[in-house]
C-alpha cells in the first residue's frame, strides 16, 4: 500500500492539544461580539440570523457503542473524542434508529422511525429467498415527501453540506443536492467506498493523488466548507465513510497498532484501530478549523454512529452481539453533545435516546419550535438534557422494526425499550424474550416466563406502536424451503489483515 502523502496546504492544522474547547468557544463568541458590534448586522433577519448556532453532525459507520477511549477500549486510541466527551456531554444509552446503517441515516435526517419511513434495511438489503418469511415491499430511498434536515434548516438562514457516505438512493433525486444540501461531496447511492486509498472511484468527489486517504480527504473538504461559510451559520453534515469495510488503513498506523497487541485484549484487529484513529483524528482537525475560525457565532456539534460494531473487525462487549443483531451491540452507539455555554463539561446522561432525536435537538437549537410546526415528526429535542442531564424526556418507550435478515444471521424482528426492560419479538416463531437492562446490560438472562404480565404488556405496546407507524410486516414466504434456505456464513478474517 502506499504511503499516505504529505498534508496539503489547504488542510487543516492538527487539533491543538493545549486549547481547551471552552477557550475556542470563548474566542468565538468575543470575535462575534466584535463583528456585530461593527455594524454588519443591518437587517432584523441578519440579526436573528447571528443568534443561530453553526451545527456539525459526525457520524461514523459501523462504530460500537465500547470503540473509543473513554468508553474503555484497550487497543483504539480517540483522543479527540475522549476530550469532547470531557468538555461536553455524552450519553451513555443512545441508540440508533436501526441495527444497520440506511434506516438511520433516513431517521436522523427526517426524524422519523425507519418503520414509519417504510425504509427499514440498508440499501439495497440482503435476499434470502427460500427463507421462511418473505420481506416486505420496503422503500430503497429517502421518499421524495419527507423534509430532510437541511431542507428544515434551509428557511433559517443555513448553508447545508453533506460530505460523505450519503446511501439513501440511486437517483439523481434521491442525492443531497435534491434532498436540501447546497454542498453534496462524495454522496451517492454507495454503502461503501471501493477503496479508501485513491484512486476512490467515488462519481461525486473529485479523485485525489494516487494514495491519498478518504478520510483525510472528507476531513479536508469539510474544513474547507467551515472556512468558506464561516459568516455562518452552517449546517454541516460528515458522515464518514469509516470504520465500514473494506478494512484500509495508512500503513504506519496499522504497524503502530500491531505493536500494542498483547494477548487478552478485547479488541485486536490493528486495521480497524488505524481507521478509527483516523476517524478520530478527523475530529481533532475540524475542531482546530473552528479554533482558527472567527465564526461570530457559537457552534453545536454532534458525534453518533449509524449502528452497533461489526462483530469480526470490533467486539461489543459488554453489550451482546453487534451491527445486524436484535440486541444491544447491534444498536447501543456512542452520543457526544458539545456545546459551549449549554452541555455541562464532562457530564454523562444515561437516558435512552435515538437517532431521530437529533433532528428535532438541531432544529430546537436553531430556534424551531418543533413539536407545533413538525406533529408527525418521532424524535424529541434533546437540549433538556443537554442543560440538565439528570432531566428526563418522559418519553413513553424506544421502538425499533426490522423486517428482514441480515448477512450476519439475524432474523425479522421488532423491539420495545420502556423503562429498564427491553422486550424483542422474533417474527419466525413469534417468540419474545425480555431483559432488564439495569441488572444485566448484557443480555443474558431471559425474563419473559418469569415476568409474562409486563412481557404481554410490553408486547401489546410494540404491536400498537407498529400500527400506529404503519410498519411493514414480513409474511410466511411460499417458496420456504429450508433445504435450500441457509444463512450466510461469516467469513473468517484474514491471517493477515489488508493494508
Amino acid at each position: 500500500m502506499p504511503a499516505a502523502p504529505a498534508q496539503p496546504p489547504t488542510a487543516c492544522r492538527p487539533h491543538l492539544p493545549g486549547r481547551s474547547l471552552h477557550e475556542i468557544a470563548t474566542l468565538i463568541v468575543l470575535a462575534a461580539t466584535a463583528f456585530w458590534a461593527t455594524g454588519h448586522g443591518h437587517s432584523a433577519y441578519a440579526a436573528e440570523s447571528a443568534s443561530r448556532p453553526n451545527v456539525i453532525l459526525i457520524v461514523a459507520d459501523d462504530l460500537g457503542w465500547s470503540d473509543t477511549g473513554y468508553a474503555g477500549s484497550d487497543l483504539y486510541e480517540t483522543p479527540h473524542l475522549d476530550r469532547l466527551a470531557q468538555q461536553g456531554l455524552r450519553f451513555s444509552q443512545a441508540y440508533s434508529a436501526c441495527t444497520v446503517c440506511s434506516p438511520t441515516r433516513a431517521a436522523l435526517l427526517s426524524g422519523k422511525y425507519p418503520a414509519r419511513l417504510h425504509l427499514t434495511d440498508w440499501i439495497h438489503g440482503h435476499a434470502r429467498p427460500f427463507a421462511k418469511l418473505k420481506i416486505p415491499a420496503w422503500t430503497e430511498h429517502l421518499p421524495e415527501e419527507e423534509t430532510t434536515l437541511a431542507a428544515a434548516l434551509r428557511p433559517l438562514g443555513y448553508t447545508s453540506a453533506s460530505i460523505g457516505k450519503w446511501h439513501l438512493g440511486d437517483e439523481p433525486a434521491d442525492m443531497p443536492e435534491r434532498r436540501g444540501f447546497d454542498v453534496n461531496i462524495a454522496g451517492t447511492g454507495q454503502g461503501q467506498p471501493p477503496s479508501y486509498f485513491a484512486p476512490y472511484h467515488i462519481p461525486t468527489l473529485v479523485e485525489g493523488p494516487a494514495g491519498e486517504y478518504l478520510t483525510d480527504r472528507l476531513t479536508d473538504e469539510a474544513c474547507r466548507f467551515v472556512r468558506e461559510h464561516r459568516a455562518g451559520p452552517f449546517f454541516l453534515y460528515l458522515p464518514h465513510f469509516a470504520v465500514h469495510t473494506p478494512l484500509q488503513a495508512k500503513s504506519e498506523l496499522v504497524e503502530h497498532f500491531r505493536a500494542k497487541l498483547k494477548p487478552g485484549m478485547k479488541h485486536t484487529n490493528a486495521v480497524y484501530a488505524a481507521m478509527q484513529k483516523s476517524v478520530d483524528d478527523s475530529v481533532g482537525r475540524l475542531l482546530t478549523e473552528l479554533e482558527s475560525t472567527p465564526a461570530a457565532r457559537e457552534t453545536l456539534v454532534i458525534f453518533t454512529s449509524d449502528n452497533g460494531g461489526l462483530i469480526g473487525p470490533t467486539s461489543n462487549v459488554p453489550c451482546r452481539a453487534g451491527k445486524g443483531s436484535a440486541y444491544e451491540g447491534g444498536v447501543r452507539v456512542p452520543l457526544i453533545v458539545w456545546w459551549a455555554g449549554h452541555a455541562k463539561p464532562g457530564s454523562i446522561c444515561p437516558e435512552p435516546v435515538i437517532s431521530q432525536d437529533l433532528f428535532a435537538t438541531i432544529l430546537a437549537a436553531a430556534g424551531e419550535e418543533v413539536v407545533a410546526k413538525r406533529p408527525d415528526v418521532d424524535g424529541l429535542s434533546l437540549l433538556p438534557l443537554v442543560t440538565d442531564p439528570a432531566a428526563s424526556l418522559k418519553r413513553e418507550a424506544i421502538y425499533w422494526h426490522y423486517p428482514h435478515y441480515h448477512p450476519g444471521g439475524a432474523t425479522p424482528y421488532g423491539a420495545i425499550r420502556a423503562g429498564n426492560m427491553k422486550l424483542v419479538e422474533f417474527f419466525e416463531d413469534l417468540h419474545v424474550e425480555l431483559y432488564d437492562l439495569d441488572a444485566d446490560p448484557s443480555e443474558t438472562r431471559d425474563l419473559a416466563k418469569e415476568q409474562p404480565e409486563r412481557t404481554k404488556e410490553l408486547r401489546d405496546r410494540l404491536t400498537t406502536w407498529r400500527e400506529r407507524v404503519g410498519a411493514q410486516m414480513p409474511t410466511p414466504n411460499p417458496n420456504y424451503d429450508p433445504l435450500k434456505d441457509a444463512p450466510p456464513k461469516r467469513a473468517k478474517p484474514a491471517k493477515k489483515p489488508p493494508v
